[in-house]
């Protein structure tokens, strides 16, 4: 199959913002999709590349060659450089990449370019992820939604269910069942503005558990006697470098086991370490329990768990929450994240409020009755964090691609430098824009460019405040004021507000 169709479908379901009309793209193109192309078109579609690393960065794709007047890549061929070039390695690789990058760029028409861009970058913005191609597959092989991203579920990728509902129907899609050793894919939680409408989310009055949310790494952990796999949110193995991690689930009772969680730090203080703290931390060291507090050796990454999903050969994913959390506190005393069980509104608040005070991000509220929804964001867990909102300054915009392409899309904030004077760069979005802000914005920065807008990224005049919600705030040595926010996403453009009175690089630091 040539890419150029690939593109030409993608193009389509950029181009429409109905859920139906992208599905059915996906599913006409699926369905003449020969075989052996079929798991390389569905990972692209979803707007990835097979391989979670290629060596190629911005820099390599600076300087494209002149692209192809037609075209004549086909997808299998396209796989087959990818791999080539992630398999490189040792002196002269660099030299090596670049000149197949190149061969195989040049081979590709401007659109094909655009769309191998993006897919090295992880930029496809085509308003498509793999829940609506998994969607895809299933209308394309005639089978219920519900059994695809189930079979997805449990096997961790989307690409190989997608070959066995088209070879093989609902039989095959049947035969995935979850397997202590192979990552699932996490469930996932939506997001309410304040604990009252969590609980409306869930179902007024129903029983819940208001879980605390941790800061940390999102960990799954597989046991087969004495091997256990501790595998992140995109299903990473990181067991290599979380030894304590692996000891402590080494200690618990069960011989087979998966849980979910998250990997820690609690600090000398009782107060949890920063994402950024935990995800640097090299930890070997082996903590079978919680922290001790009362000890100087606390920087020790451990496991605290939310959920089981098997132990001992009994699934559990089908069980109601209320049986799982029951499970894990046998098998897991001590080692379970703090909770609160309840239907009243105002325990569910205090214990929010109570959270937030002691430095974690804020609750997940989740429904006792629900099933484990693995790969799956619904309304069974809904998260509430803390809003934080600082007012900015719009230092340079970006044109966008895909639906956006036209319009001056992703924005690059600055906080005021008090001292210095001048602005200081923390980070660029474009969520949270709506068509109207995307058309409103594209004017305004068109007349406050400062050199044309011919240009990728067009600087403009630091004039227009916006006011911007975000999670949190990290560091970071990518911007000049060494922090950078979390979850950016824009609420409103600030007219009444001029640049002067904007927030400060020592207000955002503060928040660090």
């Amino acid at each position: 199959m040539l890419l150029a169709d690939v593109v030409a479908t993608s193009r389509a379901v950029a181009a429409t913002r109905s859920r139906l009309a992208k599905r059915a793209a996906i599913a006409e193109l699926l369905a003449a999709t020969p075989p052996d192309a079929l798991e390389v078109v569905v990972t692209y579609l979803a707007g990835e590349l097979r391989q979670r690393r290629t060596g190629l960065g911005w820099a390599s794709m600076r300087d494209l060659p002149d692209p192809a007047a037609e075209p004549s890549l086909d997808v299998v061929d396209v796989d087959a450089a990818f791999e080539t070039m992630a398999a490189m390695s040792g002196p002269g690789s660099a030299g090596a990449r670049t000149d197949a990058a190149a061969a195989l760029f040049g081979a590709a028409t401007a659109d094909e370019q655009a769309y191998l861009r993006g897919l090295v970058s992880g930029d496809v913005r085509q308003g498509a992820l793999d829940s609506v191609v998994a969607d895809a597959v299933a209308e394309a092989a005639g089978l219920p939604a519900a059994d695809v991203r189930r079979a997805v579920m449990l096997r961790g990728a989307l690409a190989p269910v997608a070959s066995a509902a088209l070879s093989g129907g609902a039989e095959a899609v049947a035969g995935f069942r979850l397997e202590a050793g192979r990552a699932v894919r996490p469930m996932l939680a939506s997001s309410a503005p304040d604990v009252a409408a969590a609980l409306e989310k869930i179902g007024a009055g129903s029983p819940t558990s208001v879980d605390t949310k941790l800061d940390g790494i999102r960990i799954q952990v597989h046991r087969v006697g004495d091997d256990v796999r501790v595998y992140t949110r995109s299903l990473d193995d990181i067991t290599e470098r979380v030894g304590s991690i692996v000891e402590a689930v080494r200690g618990l009772s069960a011989d087979t086991l998966v849980l979910d969680g998250e990997a820690v730090v609690i600090e000398q203080d009782g107060r949890p370490a920063p994402f950024q703290d935990i995800a640097s931390l090299g930890a070997t060291r082996v903590r079978p329990e919680a922290p001790d507090l009362s000890s100087d050796d606390v920087r020790v990454l451990s496991p605290v768990f939310f959920d089981v999903l098997h132990v001992d050969g009994e699934d559990l994913i089908d069980r109601p929450l209320s049986e799982r959390l029951e499970v894990l506190d046998r098998l897991a005393p001590g080692l379970t994240v703090p909770r609160l069980r309840t239907a009243d509104g105002a325990e569910a608040t205090t214990f929010f409020d109570d959270v937030v005070d002691r430095g974690y991000e804020g609750v997940v509220v989740k429904a006792l009755d629900a099933p484990y929804e693995a790969g799956r964001r619904g309304a069974a867990w809904v998260k509430v964090k803390p809003r934080h909102t600082l007012d900015l300054v719009v230092l340079a915009v970006e044109w966008g691609s895909g639906r956006r392409k036209g319009w001056l899309s992703n924005i690059h904030l600055g906080a005021r430098d008090p001292d210095g004077g001048g602005f200081v760069m923390l980070g660029k979005t474009f969520k949270g824009m709506t068509d109207e802000i995307l058309a409103w914005q594209t004017e305004r920065f068109t007349e406050l460019a400062t050199d044309g807008t011919d240009d990728w990224v067009v600087t403009v005049r630091p004039e227009q405040v916006v006011e911007i919600a975000f999670d949190g705030v990290q560091r970071s040595p990518r911007y000049p004021g060494g922090v950078a926010l979390r979850f950016a996403r824009v609420l409103r453009y600030r007219d009444d507000k001029p640049a002067a009175e904007a927030d400060t690089i020592d207000a955002v630091r503060a928040l660090l």
